[in-house]
């Protein structure tokens, strides 16, 4: 049964199949050839996989993020960031990189982020001599922060799938995040300083004011989000609603850029995204559920117990395979499908789930910066209107120093582990 599985998945693969059309067909296949079981089984997988109150706020922050986007929130996102931090070397890389923090905070997304924030930042850097292909590393690497810094929806994926809390997973990311974003911070600094790029002039405190005031609307989202589940007012599907609301009444009434006649689109864009997600997400619980029947969890934590009892030995083992994985498989299929695989391993050797689900979204988020998948490059890549070939010789310093903060967050736990352990006491 399980040769069946792997091998029309790799061939399905082979032929190009969009990854949740491969898990669909691979498990059908497998249901045909391999298990005496009504071919009913596939369809109630798939709506019981689909089926989940916590998974509802996926459309919402989804749709949260689109109203956001259309609402003049990038724009004055980008702004506050440049007064912040446009005076320095490197100036207009770090406010990619800011601005993607902050955005980070409202879709949950990081193609939604690179695009929100890269429609704007990219052109600006290119406007002031950066380089296309620098420019475009610049805003994938600070977009793939969307989906470390809360709210993410790989995050409420994990947490559905594996039963771990989504607020805590939620708190996890914060750290991790901000590290990553004031890593990257650094190497446009030093990389700004080499080729020369210009700085602006200090704005001045009045305009930091008033770029501040300008977005702070924007910037309360994330508070009110993790504010209301952190003090148990609504749950993260609850508060993804309240997120909604929040942003149609912010775009319409506040910074009136928001039109009644947008909603068709908004919605149209929304919708799309989450079928897309949700899809993936039926066709990953049948294929979850055929690797159980296969006892494929059992025999990697038997497998993995024979080869080592090092706790620092099996993180790094899982490490290189989601960064291999990453690079070829989309973040929230590769989630499904591991983390079955893998919890009964980390329960084996008494690693705390919340620290290994945000390791995890941070190394598949790497993914999405390599070939050839690389989500975030295609986007940046479109912006900046550059072949692939350009943004890789750029790329590389920053993947050096997110692989840098996974290993730090992986081997130094109480990094993500202090946050939700503070809130929890």
């Amino acid at each position: 049964m399980s040769i069946i599985l792997f091998v029309s998945l790799a061939l399905c693969f082979a032929i190009g199949m969009p990854i949740a059309f491969s898990l669909g067909v691979a498990s059908l296949a497998t249901l045909l050839l391999g298990m005496k079981i009504p071919l009913t089984v596939l369809a109630q997988r798939m709506f019981t996989g689909a089926d989940s109150f916590p998974l509802m706020a996926i459309p919402f922050f989804m749709l949260a993020g689109e109203l956001m986007e259309s609402g003049g929130i990038s724009r004055r996102l980008v702004d506050f960031a440049h007064s912040i931090v446009g005076f320095v070397y490197g100036g207009l890389a770090m406010v990619a990189v800011v601005a993607a923090m902050f955005f980070a905070g409202i879709s949950g997304a990081a193609a939604a982020d690179t695009a929100a924030v890269g429609s704007v930042s990219i052109p600006a850097m290119i406007r002031k001599g950066y380089a296309r292909g620098f420019a475009a590393a610049v805003q994938a690497s600070g977009g793939s922060i969307g989906v470390i810094i809360p709210p993410s929806i790989p995050m409420i994926i994990f947490g559905v799938v594996a039963g771990v809390s989504i607020g805590k997973m939620f708190l996890g990311g914060f750290i991790p995040g901000t590290l990553i974003g004031l890593a990257l911070m650094g190497v446009s600094y030093f990389k700004a300083k080499r080729y020369n790029y210009p700085k602006d002039p200090f704005v001045g405190f009045r305009q930091i004011y008033r770029t501040f005031f300008g977005a702070v609307w924007a910037l309360m989202m994330p508070v009110i989000i993790l504010g209301g589940i952190l003090g148990g007012v609504f749950t993260p599907t609850e508060a993804a609603v309240i997120a909604t609301i929040y942003a149609i009444l912010v775009g319409l009434l506040i910074y009136h850029e928001l039109r009644i006649k947008d909603f068709p689109r908004i919605l149209a864009r929304a919708a799309v995204s989450t079928s897309t997600v949700m899809l993936l997400i039926a066709t990953a619980n049948v294929f979850g559920w055929l690797l159980t029947a296969g006892r494929i969890p059992q025999n990697v934590t038997a497998y993995m117990l024979t080869l080592t009892s090092s706790q620092a030995v099996l993180y790094t083992l899982i490490l290189v395979i989601l960064l291999i994985v990453g690079t070829f498989m989309e973040t929230s299929a590769s989630i499904i499908i591991l983390t079955p695989v893998f919890m009964p391993v980390i329960e084996q050797f008494g690693i705390d789930p919340v620290h290994f689900g945000v390791v995890m979204v941070v190394s598949l988020a790497i993914g999405m910066l390599t070939p050839p998948l690389g989500i975030c490059l295609f986007i940046a890549c479109n912006i900046a209107r550059i072949p692939m070939t350009e943004i890789l010789r750029f790329i590389t310093p920053f993947l050096a120093v997110m692989i840098g903060i996974l290993l730090l967050i992986t081997y130094v736990p109480e990094i993500v582990m202090f946050i939700p352990n503070l809130f929890s006491r």
